[in-house]
């Protein structure tokens, strides 16, 4: 008779591996009924997610054990240690409880049957694909991760602006319904459809709703003033003249890149001008200042100042050698200079349900009336809804502060975070509130305008400020209300509240036929703290891949590199980060092609060495080194 194999362990080792075994049974059962516990309705969940919500739930139920005492000694037997579990948990589970069992010579348990068959290991990748390519469409150039773009407004008025993001990889076209009108997001559309002829390849639309985002009110506006200005060395020498861009009064057209201010001038004068000449004028300062013309182009004309200027609507300019009647022109009137309210460390500010007067009166908590700026906000309900002691954040929290004294139509904020030496807080500018328990309405009145042009153009609709599984069932009154087939649903994770019911927004989005999650870190990051960020967008991507829901990582990628048209190495480092998730998002910039193709050649490099928290064992170059 065949000797049995001699295990190698201790009896004691032995004992703690029974143990250890036992545990996770136990830990099975545990998920078994926690699962069966809970009110969740699986008839109203797709059919195509309804693994992927059991599976959801299971993994919700393992996260609330820690593991980190079994999961060292499931390494050390050459097991799974669960840490990679997520998209198939109970098939992973069984096979770790399998692997025990035969090890210790034990008859196998029983698998019993569910209503809702388990996702086995093989099945929950494929299972986060399925659903991958029916949010974000299929792959090409083999690469996994989609990009997608924010679109500029130049995209509906210029073809080869989406003709070259779609030659260099554009997966997915992002157009923001809170900047531009109908007829320009139809423009982007259309510009798109002739660009995937062009080329022979799809892509897919996303739009993105307003949401309810709280800014800053109106603040009055500075002077009609434009301080144009050449770039100069440490020593105060001039290094490059300012280009200024010269426009049509009747039919101007916006500057190119690299223009440091632009004006509108008579048909007659921009007609007149030739390269090399010389156009003199009196500055605001009553200074003698000269442009020289550079270049010509049927939109427009470039001029360059090698000083400093001050120019104002009216200003007249003199062209020499010109005709004695078209020789001179008056600048045409521009928009004043954006309003702001200086804040330092220390100082007070009101913010009103209305607009008022720049400076108001309040009683501060020691019950002594104070004079500080005021400002109004664009949400007055949100006014009497806080409470002292909540923190509150302004411009992506580049200033910050708490609220100290609360009245009916305004409350007081102490600044505590600003530059050292001041920060322009200007109108427009978001308001985060975190601490707050704010009731506010998901879908605004503009949201609403916007859904029937959305359901008929759009592949997917993004939610901005997602919070609740109700806001969303709220948007999908919405759509029912105007009598239009739901497209895909993207949720928005970009506040606290909105992170932490994550899980209840996924089950509830899981009744539409195709869902994914957007990391919206901009705001995300003020509401939840900078250090805390990265360990949420890990709990984001975490979740979802348990839930098979594909994530877009967005916000700030590559910004620098889209800006600028250099990136940082902490940007190179961020993309590395973002391929574990299915899509990432680049915003509009000057420099957005040459970002999008140098996002789309770290993407297909660093496919080959990891997925999700897998890393992907290829064979090394660097291996091979004669050591």
């Amino acid at each position: 008779m065949e000797e049995k194999p001699k295990t190698m362990l201790a009896p004691s080792e032995i004992e703690a591996v029974g143990s250890m075994l036992e545990d996770l049974k136990k830990l099975r059962e545990t998920l078994i009924l926690e699962t069966a516990e809970l009110s969740v309705d699986f008839n109203d969940i797709n059919a195509g997610y309804l693994r992927s919500a059991k599976n959801l739930l299971h993994y919700l139920s393992l996260r609330r054990h820690d593991l980190r005492p079994v999961q060292q000694r499931l390494v050390s037997l050459g097991l799974s240690s669960l840490g990679r579990s997520e998209a198939c948990v109970l098939s992973t589970l069984d096979a770790v409880i399998r692997a025990l069992t035969i090890f210790l010579g034990q008859p196998l348990p029983d698998t019993e049957v569910d209503t809702i068959p388990k996702v086995d290991i093989l099945e929950g990748p494929d299972l986060l694909a399925e659903h991958t390519d029916q949010l974000l469409g299929c792959v090409r150039n083999d690469r996994n991760v989609r990009i997608m773009v924010t679109m500029p407004t130049e995209a509906a008025l210029d073809e080869s602006v989406i003709l070259n993001l779609l030659a260099r990889g554009m997966n997915c076209m992002r157009i923001n319904c809170a900047h531009d009108t109908p007829e320009i997001w139809m423009g982007m559309i259309s510009n798109l459809r002739k660009a995937e002829q062009s080329i022979g390849v799809d892509c897919r639309v996303f739009m993105d709703l307003g949401g309810p985002k709280i800014r800053t009110g109106e603040i009055p506006p500075g002077p009609k003033v434009m301080h144009i200005r050449p770039k100069r060395d440490e020593y105060g020498t001039m290094v490059i003249p300012a280009r200024i861009w010269l426009t049509s009064e009747k039919s101007p057209t916006n500057a190119p890149d690299g223009c440091d201010g632009q004006f509108r001038v008579s048909n007659s004068f921009l007609e007149c001008l030739r390269h090399c000449d010389e156009i003199t004028f009196l500055d605001v300062r009553k200074k003698s200042r000269k442009w020289t013309v550079v270049g010509m182009t049927e939109r427009g004309c470039w001029v360059e100042s090698i000083k400093a200027c001050y120019v104002v609507p009216g200003t007249k300019l003199h062209l020499r050698n010109g005709k004695p009647e078209q020789s001179v022109c008056q600048i045409a009137d521009f928009p004043p200079r954006p309003g702001f309210v200086l804040l330092n460390r220390g100082d007070s500010l009101i913010v009103t349900a209305q607009p008022g007067p720049e400076e108001s009166t309040i009683q501060n908590p020691q019950g002594n009336p104070l004079a500080c700026p005021a400002i109004s906000c664009t949400m007055p309900k949100i006014v009497s809804q806080v409470r002292p002691g909540e923190t509150i954040w302004f411009d992506d929290g580049k200033i910050g502060g708490v609220i100290e004294q609360v009245e009916q139509d305004r409350f007081l904020v102490k600044i505590q975070h600003a530059r050292a030496e001041g920060s322009k807080l200007r109108s427009g500018k978001g308001i985060n509130l975190p601490d707050s328990q704010l009731s506010i309405d998901a879908i605004t009145p503009e949201d609403i305008q916007n859904l029937a042009f959305i359901a008929e153009h759009a592949d997917a609709i993004e939610m901005s400020f997602a919070n609740s599984a109700h806001d969303v069932r709220s948007l999908e009154k919405s759509l029912e209300a105007i009598n239009v087939a739901k497209p895909a649903l993207v949720l928005k994770i970009e506040t606290l509240k909105g992170f932490e019911n994550l899980p209840p927004m996924l089950l509830a989005a899981m009744r539409w036929p195709s869902c994914g999650v957007m990391i919206a870190r901009g705001d995300l990051a003020v509401e939840c703290g900078y250090e805390r960020l990265a360990e949420v967008q890990e709990e984001i991507l975490w979740v979802c891949e348990a839930a098979h829901v594909p994530v877009i990582w967005a916000t700030q990628v590559l910004e620098r590199l889209a800006q600028k048209g250099l990136p940082s190495r902490a940007e190179i480092s961020d993309v590395v980060m973002a391929h574990r998730a299915e899509c990432v998002m680049l915003n509009k910039g000057p420099h957005i092609s040459e970002a999008v193709e140098v996002l789309d050649n770290i993407l297909n490099r660093m496919q080959s060495h990891q997925r999700k928290k897998r890393a992907m064992l290829r064979e090394l170059k660097l291996a091979h080194v004669k050591l």
